[in-house]
């Protein structure tokens, strides 16, 4: 419902200039821009509004995987990145075992970058 009333709203078309003048269509771009939006908005949600980009990119295919990847490697940067670390963290705490987000931080940061560079690194020369 959201994405739809972005379309009819116009929004859209703002989203897809600014795309254009942000470079959205180079892998580097769209993994740095996929992964922050998608720990700004979790990754379902972002995707959903890359959605109608993609498919005026010049190589959407390309374009998908990037976005697949990005969005994906994307949840492990923090705690709230994806909803899998919330129920690891909860669980943890269950077992007494108390998982700060500094501490959670101090591994997926790195993780997280390392396997963004990696995937985007493959699929840019693909």
């Amino acid at each position: 419902m959201v994405t739809a009333g972005l379309e009819h709203s116009g929004l859209i078309d703002v989203l897809l200039r600014w795309a254009e003048a942000a470079n959205l269509q180079s892998p580097a771009v769209l993994t740095i821009v996929t992964a922050a939006l998608s720990n700004l908005v979790s990754n379902v949600p972002a995707v959903l509004l890359f959605k109608p980009l993609v498919a005026t990119f010049d190589d959407p295919r390309r374009a998908w995987l990037v976005l697949a990847m990005a969005s994906t490697f994307a949840g492990n940067l923090t705690i709230l990145g994806s909803v899998a670390n919330l129920i690891v963290v909860e669980a943890a705490r269950a077992g007494g075992v108390e998982i700060g987000f500094v501490e959670y931080c101090k591994v997926g940061v790195p993780v997280t970058v390392a396997t963004l560079f990696l995937g985007w690194l493959m699929l840019a020369w693909l």
